[in-house]
C-alpha cells in the first residue's frame, strides 16, 4: 500500500502543480473566500467523497470511508491568502490586485487534494476513515479553525495531522517539535489621551508623544524583569501614531502591538502587566489611557506520542533527506485549536529551493516555494495516515 500510494502521488504530481498554480492566480482573503471553497468541494465530489460546505463559515470537509475498519484520521490544509501585492515575475502570478498567496496556502490545498485523490484510488483496501479538513481564514483572527470545530469537523476524529510548507527551510527537510511549537498570538491597542498645544509652550500640555515614548521604553522591562527567563515571551510595539503639524504637541497617540507566549500563565501575566504599566505611565504624566488586549490563537502544542510517530514516519519517506526537532518559534497558527480537541501534531515541510540565490520569507511580496515540497508533504502525511493506529 505504501509503495502504491507513493507511486500514485508521483503520477499525480503534475496535476498537483497545476492546482497550486491555478489557486495562486485567484487568491481570496480570509472570511471572503468564495471561489476557492467551491473549487475544493467540486474536486472532492468528483471523487465521490461525502462533502460538507460552509463548515464553520466558509470551510469544507470531505470524508473518505476506507474499505477496512480502522481509525478516523483528519488531515488539514488552509486556503486563504493575504492582502499583499505580488511582486514576483512568475507566469502564474496573482491576477487579483493587492491579494497574494504569500504563505503557501495554495500549496497546502493542492497537496491535500492530490493526497485525497491518491488515497481514493486505494480506498477499497484502505484501513479506516479520512476526514479532509479544508480550512478558511487561518491568517486573520479569530480564524476559521475554531468555528469549524464548533460545527463538528472533529467529531469522531482520533487524530489530526497538518503541515506548513516552510520556505526558509531547505527542500527535503522535515521539522517536528514535541510539545510547544508555535506561540500564542495576542494583540494590544493603547490610546493615550493627553492635552495638546503649541510646540513652543510644552509646559501647558500633556504631550502624548513623550508619554507614549516613555511607555514603549517601560514595556521593555516586562519580558526582561517580570517574566521568568526560562519562559519565552515577546512584547513588540508595531505602530505608534500621533500625526500633527510640526509645531503642534499631540493630545492623543495610539500604539498597537503584539504579545507572543507559550505558557498560559505568562500570557495572563503579560496581559495584566501591560495594562498596569500603561495606566501607571499615563498617570505619572496626569494623562489617561484606553487599553484593549485581544487574545488571538493559543500556542500550538503538539502531542508527544503523535509527534514521535510522525517523526518516525517522515524519516522513512523517500525524498526526505533530513528530519530534525526544531526550536519553538514565535509565529502563530490556529491549528492550535485542533490540538486542544484531538490528539495530533503539526510539522514543517522544507520548501526552499536549493538553486535560489535569494529566499523570501512568508508574507513577503516575492514569496515562493519549491513545488516539490508539496509532493514530499503529501507522502509524509499519507504515510502517517496509512500507518496510524489508535
Amino acid at each position: 500500500m505504501e509503495t502504491k500510494l507513493y507511486d500514485l502521488l508521483d503520477r499525480f504530481y503534475n496535476e498537483m502543480v497545476e492546482i497550486r498554480r491555478y489557486l495562486h492566480q485567484y487568491p481570496e482573503l480570509s472570511f471572503k473566500e468564495e471561489h476557492t471553497p467551491a473549487y475544493i468541494a467540486d474536486f472532492h465530489k468528483k471523487l465521490g467523497h461525502n462533502v460538507k460546505t460552509n463548515v464553520g463559515g466558509r470551510g469544507v470537509t470531505a470524508v473518505l470511508q476506507g474499505g477496512r475498519p480502522g481509525p478516523v484520521i483528519a488531515l488539514r490544509a488552509d486556503f486563504d491568502a493575504l492582502p499583499i501585492h505580488e511582486q514576483t515575475d512568475l507566469p502564474f502570478r496573482s491576477r487579483v490586485d493587492g491579494v497574494m498567496h504569500a504563505c503557501g496556502h495554495d500549496g497546502h490545498t493542492a497537496t491535500l487534494l492530490i493526497l485525497a485523490k491518491a488515497i481514493n484510488a486505494l480506498k477499497e483496501k484502505w484501513r479506516g476513515t479520512i476526514v479532509f479538513i479544508h480550512q478558511h481564514a487561518e491568517e486573520y483572527a479569530p480564524g476559521g479553525a475554531i468555528d469549524m470545530i464548533k460545527d463538528g469537523c472533529l467529531d469522531g476524529v482520533d487524530v489530526i495531522f497538518g503541515t506548513h510548507l516552510w520556505a526558509t527551510v531547505p527542500y527535503g527537510k522535515i521539522q517536528y517539535k514535541h510539545g510547544p511549537m508555535m506561540a500564542a498570538v495576542d494583540r494590544f491597542e493603547i490610546e493615550i489621551i493627553g492635552q495638546g498645544g503649541h510646540g513652543a509652550m510644552p509646559h501647558l500640555t500633556k504631550d502624548a508623544v513623550v508619554i507614549g515614548s516613555q511607555l514603549v521604553t517601560n514595556m521593555q522591562q516586562l519580558v526582561s524583569r517580570r517574566v521568568d527567563p526560562l519562559d519565552p515571551a515577546v512584547v513588540s510595539v508595531g505602530s505608534f501614531v500621533a500625526q500633527n503639524a510640526f509645531n503642534v504637541i499631540a493630545d492623543r497617540a495610539k500604539l498597537t502591538g503584539t504579545v507572543r507566549t507559550f505558557s498560559e500563565d505568562v500570557r495572563s501575566l503579560l496581559e495584566k502587566e501591560l495594562e498596569t504599566i500603561t495606566h501607571a505611565t499615563c498617570q505619572s504624566a496626569n494623562a489617561e489611557a484606553d487599553f484593549t488586549f485581544s487574545r488571538g490563537y493559543p500556542a500550538v502544542v503538539n502531542h508527544e506520542g503523535e509527534t514521535a510517530f510522525l517523526a518516525d514516519c517522515a524519516y522513512q519517506v523517500p525524498g526526505v533527506s533530513e528530519t530534525e526537532e526544531m526550536k519553538p518559534q514565535m509565529g502563530g497558527e490556529d491549528f492550535a485549536y485542533y490540538l486542544k480537541h484531538a490528539k495530533g501534531t503539526f510539522f514543517f515541510t522544507g520548501a526552499q529551493h536549493p538553486n535560489w540565490e535569494k529566499t523570501y520569507p512568508h508574507h513577503h511580496p516575492k514569496f515562493d516555494i519549491d513545488e516539490r515540497s508539496m509532493l514530499l508533504a503529501a507522502k509524509v502525511m499519507g504515510k502517517a495516515a496509512l500507518e496510524y493506529d489508535n
